[in-house]
């Protein structure tokens, strides 16, 4: 979601014009001067068409001059009205009840019939031939898609331009045009064109886009922005029963549970594109779901799609957006079998979903030509990599675009692309540019250095008192091969300073070979986490949070030095092995102690010196990164599922070492979309520790004493409540995203979303292991007879930002110090 902030930012800044032939706007009212929702009004001797909002108004465009527009709707009677003029807007069109359903108040609101009803017939039809289309049906398929994605600022007005922010840049404001789908002005701004070859084999169930070309307006280095908007407007199927857009589930227009949450009538048929069509118009059995309003035209022998229109209606519990549209056009092979040749996606986001709100367009058109199927290639071809970033890819000459591009940039949308080059040089924007930087990254930019990260500057803990950090690294752009990262830090409590240092460097871009080495010497919370990795620039947020529950005393000094290597042999696949040598003490041995009897010589011992090499294994199918440097950002960060394997070796008197031991730990992380009824986050931990080990090197069950929710702990347990040498650990949380909420009259409009979680841990610790640490004092148990568990409630959407969960112990209430009940929350921008 950072990435939204400085998009928004970006995007404020551009003009483009386009010019239509007809358009109209206005409002549709009964005889009672109620607005009437989802009504539908088409240009008449055609088949461009609409339907109104909730609130009855609609607005309309079309390239060709019509002359009127026909307006319907069920219970009422049809009204053809004649345009005064090529422009037309403000319209207010009464409909009149039809004499025999005057007191069907069923019809009046709008609710038609599952049964007898023809639409439903043709839908039961579209499902029975709907994998009978599309590059479904061939074994092998490859095409040309070209892309192009556009930000625009909307609802322009005087007070927009003549705010001071704009100072210095009025000349932006010179042309401004009006939106095909909204009627608002608006002021395109932000450009990217990228034309890919796209490889697909339904057989082996693989896929590959290989990108030929790149061009944008302004910024060299926006891969980042770009593939945040392209998860936004990830691919659909609209024959499939959901789409996901913005993180939500909708159910589709054609989906099987369709009729249980949507209204359809048969209007109209016709031919288009010389093939028989019928006309349904859709629109939402009940407000606040995740649905659309729109129709389709659908062939009358095939039974596929030829075009169709699917908007977001404002009810819908989805955040800063306020409109969401979607067109979709196929074009017909050999008579039978239509392809998708044009897809259109619109969003509008805004603070407010207020009529006059002003917001930001995110515009997506993607074209598909130069179809060819059945032609096979080897497995090898879709597994392999090539160099990601290929300068040529990103300068390619215009003459490519001339050649390349399926659709003619108009000569304003060619503006564009010189105009941020005026902007760069214009102080106001380049002000504007830096502070939406920081708020999207953390950092402030210096040349080739950023400072910061600033979010972490400040914070808390029994045996530091206040801390401050600041840091930096270095960046050139974001394709950097090499990265410095350090850091300093002092606590006032215990008057000392610490610090961490690193560097990586990208060896081969294909292959994602990356060395690295560090050093750390902190203060760190052992027991937050159980798949502890030898990050020297890691840190645990549980020592440093500003608010806790109870005393948060328990805080080891570590000194760690790591080198490391990775690489990723295949897509989102990476391997890597580190050496590290770290030392563990108490921060305070007053409060908290690490001791042990030392197994050969008895000697007690009060920190532990080891040295330990850990090879790792990771996995995250479905993951999308952005940037191809030595570090990259990833664009759809919890929406993918993560495997993670790790096994390290500890190793007796290198450089002093205590302990010889193998450690074997396993993660999976996987989200689950449950269609219209939201999603389940799932999380597995397992592990064990084979050899006798101090409660500095145990695995701890990780505990939660602040009141911010952090994911993967057990909010309800204590630092060093369970320590173990064999765990397994689940996590269970499920978001209904106001499913329930939406049903309940009197929170309906609060868009609140309800959340359950369940968290459970089950752990053993050998006797051996608990003498060995008996010199330390501390009290150590591991939930072996029963597994310990908690649950969870939770409402999010709170003012739209913020969520609170209500946690409750299940058992384990004799264990000192026990919370039986607590309350965590978290803020964010979630859509």
């Amino acid at each position: 979601m950072k990435h939204f902030i400085l998009g928004v930012l970006i995007t404020i800044f551009g003009f483009t014009f386009t010019y239509s032939q007809t358009k109209i706007s206005g409002q549709v009212y009964d005889n009672f001067n109620q607005p009437v929702p989802f009504a539908n009004i088409v240009f008449v001797n055609s088949t461009i068409g609409t339907i109104t909002d909730e609130n009855g108004r609609f607005y309309m465009e079309a390239d060709k001059k019509y002359s009127s527009i026909k307006v319907s709707f069920i219970g009422f009677q049809t009204k053809t009205i004649k345009l005064t003029g090529s422009v037309t807007y403000n319209m207010e069109i009464i409909l009149e009840e039809e004499a025999s359903t005057l007191d069907e108040v069923v019809i009046y609101k709008g609710k038609t019939s599952k049964k007898n009803n023809p639409a439903i017939d043709i839908l039961r039809k579209i499902w029975k031939n709907r994998r009978e289309n599309g590059v479904k049906k061939f074994k092998q398929y490859t095409y040309n898609k070209y892309e192009k994605l556009e930000f625009d600022l909307n609802t322009i007005d005087s007070a927009l331009i003549n705010s001071r922010i704009f100072n210095g840049m009025e000349f932006i404001f010179d042309d401004i045009d009006t939106s095909r789908v909204t009627g608002k002005t608006y002021l395109p701004i932000f450009l990217n064109e990228a034309l890919s070859n796209v490889y697909g084999d339904n057989t082996i169930k693989e896929y590959k886009e290989v990108l030929k070309g790149n061009k944008n307006a302004g910024f060299s280095d926006n891969q980042t922005l770009i593939a945040f908007v392209k998860d936004l407007y990830s691919d659909y199927d609209i024959y499939e029963n959901y789409l996901k857009f913005f993180d939500k589930s909708f159910t589709s227009p054609l989906s099987r549970t369709g009729v249980s949450v949507y209204n359809y009538i048969l209007t109209d048929s016709a031919y288009v594109d010389n093939k028989w069509c019928y006309n349904i118009i859709y629109y939402p059995r009940r407000k606040n779901e995740l649905t659309f309003k729109g129709d389709f035209w659908v062939n009358d022998t095939t039974w596929a799609i030829k075009e169709i229109n699917l908007e977001v209606t404002k009810s819908a519990n989805i955040n800063w957006v306020k409109d969401l549209y979607i067109e979709q056009e196929f074009d017909v092979l050999n008579d039978s079998i239509f392809l998708i040749t044009k897809d259109y996606f619109q969003s509008d986001f805004a603070f407010s979903k207020k009529e006059k709100s002003r917001g930001i367009y995110g515009k997506r058109t993607t074209l598909y030509d130069n179809y060819k199927f059945d032609i096979k290639k080897d497995k090898k071809f879709y597994q392999s990599q090539v160099d990601p970033y290929d300068q040529d890819i990103y300068n390619r000459a215009d003459s490519f675009w001339d050649a390349a591009r399926m659709e003619v940039l108009n000569k304003d949308e060619q503006k564009v692309y010189k105009l941020l080059d005026t902007l760069k040089t214009v102080k106001a924007f380049k002000r504007l540019y830096n502070i939406g930087t920081i708020l999207a990254t953390g950092y402030i930019e210096f040349n080739g250095f950023d400072f910061g990260p600033l979010f972490s500057t400040v914070g808390y803990n029994d045996i530091e008192g206040w801390r401050l950090r600041a840091g930096g690294r270095t960046y050139f752009t974001a394709n950097d091969r090499w990265r410095i990262e350090g850091y300093g830090a002092y606590g006032f409590k215990d008057n000392k300073f610490k610090y961490g240092l690193s560097g990586k460097y990208l060896v081969d871009r294909k292959s994602r070979l990356i060395v690295s080495a560090g050093n750390r010497r902190d203060v760190e919370q052992l027991g937050a986490s159980l798949t502890n990795t030898n990050d020297v620039e890691g840190r645990s947020l549980a020592s440093s949070s500003i608010i806790s529950t109870g005393d948060n005393d328990r805080l080891t000094s570590i000194n760690l030095s790591a080198v490391a290597m990775q690489l990723e042999p295949r897509k989102n696949l990476t391997i890597g092995i580190t050496g590290s040598f770290r030392t563990l003490k108490p921060a305070d041995q007053s409060l908290f102690s690490l001791d042990f009897n030392d197994p050969e010589t008895n000697v007690l011992k009060t920190k532990i010196k080891q040295t330990e090499i850990a090879t790792t294994i990771a996995y995250f199918p479905g993951r999308k990164t952005a940037g191809y440097g030595v570090d990259r950002t990833i664009v759809n960060s919890g929406n993918h599922a993560t495997l993670f394997l790790n096994y390290g070796v500890g190793i007796k008197d290198i450089i002093e070492s205590d302990f010889d031991y193998q450690k074997i730990q396993f993660l999976y992380q996987q989200p689950w979309n449950i269609g219209g009824f939201g999603q389940l986050n799932s999380t597995l931990e397992v592990g064990k520790t084979f050899g006798d080990v101090p409660l500095g090197l145990l695995s701890v069950i990780p505990g939660n004493q602040t009141y911010i929710s952090i994911h993967n702990t057990f909010p309800l347990l204590n630092f060093y409540e369970f320590v173990t040498d064999t765990y397994a650990t689940l996590h269970l949380e499920h978001n209904f995203n106001g499913r329930i909420f939406s049903r309940i009259p009197l929170l309906r409009k609060l868009n609140l979303r309800e959340l359950v979680g369940f968290r459970s841990a089950w752990g053993d610790l050998s006797n051996a292991n608990k003498l060995l640490s008996s010199p330390s004092g501390e009290f150590l148990i591991a939930p072996k007879d029963k597994a310990y568990w908690e649950y969870s409630l939770g409402v999010g959407n709170i003012f739209k930002v913020f969520r609170v969960d209500f946690h409750f112990r299940g058992n384990y209430f004799e264990n000192p110090d026990a919370r039986k009940f607590g309350v965590t929350g978290s803020f964010g921008f979630h859509f």
